[in-house]
């Protein structure tokens, strides 16, 4: 495509997508440039690394732009976006997405709907999810919020060393709640070498003492 006499690179959408600077797109005048063994070629102007890359059928990938002067890197930009699509997958698995819980709760819970509830709490906290614990008043229930916060500080209670508690009971419009967090759970101990057993001293040899026999006379 021409604009004004100047011909422009066609773009690359995979380049658009990371916002990763490639080839006649690295606009700087001079670029700091590895090769695609790691080994360091120097200063020098774009027009000159890439010449050298088209010489060895690569890329010249902008790796570094806020350096100065930018770095740049001669390699197969297709291997290098698929190397980070790869390494940023196995990142995101390694995080932990936390998860918030809810459990309700009435002013009117009977003890078999409040067991079954607190033991859905405690599975959720064990998984490693927070556990937001709601209760909310109807009507004339405002009128006895100390029941509610009887319910939700007995579940607390009754939850014990299963979780910690993010926010104590605390009031909303109508509703009360509390938010508690899973309890980190103890490193166990490094494990203690085993005693190597102990070698018993060797024992001396015994002298022999051969008794020597008198000539006759």
């Amino acid at each position: 495509m021409c604009r004004g006499g100047q011909t422009i690179p066609p773009i690359d959408k995979r380049a658009a997508k990371s916002f990763i600077r490639t080839n006649e797109r690295i606009r700087a005048r001079e670029i700091r440039v590895i090769d695609e063994s790691g080994e360091q070629l120097g200063v020098m102007p774009p027009f000159e690394a890439l010449k050298m890359a088209r010489e060895r059928s690569l890329d010249l990938v902008e790796i570094s732009p806020n350096a100065v002067p930018p770095v740049c890197k001669i390699q197969d930009y297709g291997k290098f976006l698929y190397e980070k699509d790869k390494s940023d997958r196995a990142a995101r698995k390694k995080q932990k997405v936390i998860v918030i819980k809810e459990v309700k709760f009435s002013v009117t819970v009977d003890e078999h709907d409040y067991q079954t509830k607190k033991n859905q709490a405690v599975r959720f906290l064990g998984d490693g999810d927070k556990v937001k614990a709601s209760l909310r008043f109807k009507g004339r229930q405002m009128a006895h919020r100390d029941l509610g916060y009887k319910i939700i500080n007995r579940l607390i209670l009754d939850i014990g060393d299963a979780g910690l508690v993010e926010f104590m009971p605390r009031m909303e419009g109508t509703t009360l709640h509390a938010i508690l967090a899973p309890s980190k759970k103890p490193e166990p101990p490094p494990k203690k070498a085993a005693p190597k057993p102990e070698t018993p001293p060797a024992a001396e040899p015994v002298a022999s003492s051969v008794a020597m026999a008198e000539p006759v006379a």
